[in-house]
């Protein structure tokens, strides 16, 4: 398992409490999130590359590999996430050389097609 599924494991029960703990908060967040992340003018998958490299800047591993995942699931290719942790690494400095790579990586894992086990 990579570092991205281990994070968004890592996150699941304590996630499930705080939403059993605020349910009408986090309710709201979603829908805001669904709104946000919607086809619009700008389509879905440009909306995960910008949230990747906002990901990026904010040193979020959650978000990382949340929309690393998402990024994935709307046909982004491998060459657009690289170009969009150019931008980030140009807008954030040093600490992007870091973060951009961890998203570039979990993309990496969520795009690959499932391994099958014995």
């Amino acid at each position: 398992m990579g570092r991205a599924r281990e994070v968004q494991n890592e996150l699941r029960e304590p996630a499930r409490r705080l939403r059993e703990a605020l349910p009408d908060v986090l309710a709201d967040y979603s829908a805001l999130h669904d709104a946000a992340m919607a086809e619009g003018a700008l389509s879905t998958a440009t909306k995960e590359l910008i949230a990747l490299a906002i990901s990026v800047t904010r040193e979020c591993d959650g978000c990382v590999a949340a929309h690393a995942r998402g990024a994935a699931r709307h046909g982004v290719t491998e060459a657009e996430v690289a170009e969009a942790m150019g931008v980030a690494i140009m807008m954030n400095g040093g600490p992007a050389t870091v973060w951009g790579p961890r998203a570039l990586e979990a993309f990496v894992e969520y795009a690959a097609p499932p391994q099958l086990t014995d």
